[in-house]
């Protein structure tokens, strides 16, 4: 069976600031181009058999940077939905809630097109999405390359793993990354994590895990 690569978006202006981003439709920076462009070598080493990509404009821009053509939309890969946490920083949510975590208490209400998510309710939808992946996988001797974002890419990480949603609190990652999911004595293993293009330096430097990154808000 093939690796599960996972590309987090390029920047957004919103994701420079902190604030949570999920059903608003925010293009990426001229930054956050860059970055999906550069990920490309990154990509290149391998063959992929399918792709899958978030409906949001930033996710299907850093896929078409980034060189992964005919990624098929899924919209169980859209971020967490943060209901009435939809755009505010957690800087501003901890002025009232300071113990606030996300990924223990989840999001308080929004209206009635976005009621926000619990942590279970997105690892629900990263369960449906990981079936239809490893369909994929099971089809080709290829990869499988997802192009989403960085809070539901966590909790997907968590449930590959066989983790709760909630540990993917633990799966720090930044904009414009590639990380890899592969297997190990039939086990899901990390086996490459937050790598940058410009961290990329040698053929192995992609079998470790590799901490560089932008700091833990990220969205």
């Amino acid at each position: 069976m093939g690796d599960l690569l996972l590309v987090r978006h390029g920047e957004t202006e919103w994701s420079m600031s902190g604030r949570h981003t999920g059903s608003t439709d925010v293009p990426l920076t001229d930054n956050g181009r860059e970055q999906a462009r550069r990920l490309r070598p990154l990509i290149a080493r391998h063959h992929i058999a399918a792709a899958f990509v978030s409906p949001m404009r930033r996710a299907r821009e850093t896929a078409e940077l980034a060189g992964i053509g005919h990624a098929h939309v899924d919209t169980d890969l859209r971020e967490w939905d943060y209901g009435g946490y939809e755009g505010v920083t957690t800087v501003e949510i901890h002025r009232e809630r300071p113990d606030w975590f996300l990924f223990t208490d989840g999001v308080v209400p929004g209206p009635p097109e976005h009621p926000g998510e619990s942590p279970d309710e997105v690892g629900v939808r990263a369960e449906r999405a990981l079936a239809r992946i490893d369909a994929a996988l099971a089809e080709s001797e290829g990869s499988v390359v997802v192009v989403s974002h960085g809070h539901f890419l966590r909790v997907l990480t968590a449930r590959r793993l066989g983790l709760s949603a909630q540990a993917g609190a633990v799966f720090q990652l930044g904009t414009g990354t590639m990380s890899r999911l592969s297997t190990e004595h039939r086990r899901h293993v990390v086996a490459g994590w937050n790598v940058r293009p410009d961290a990329y330096c040698s053929h192995d430097s992609f079998s470790s895990a590799d901490s560089a990154g932008e700091g833990a808000e990220e969205h």
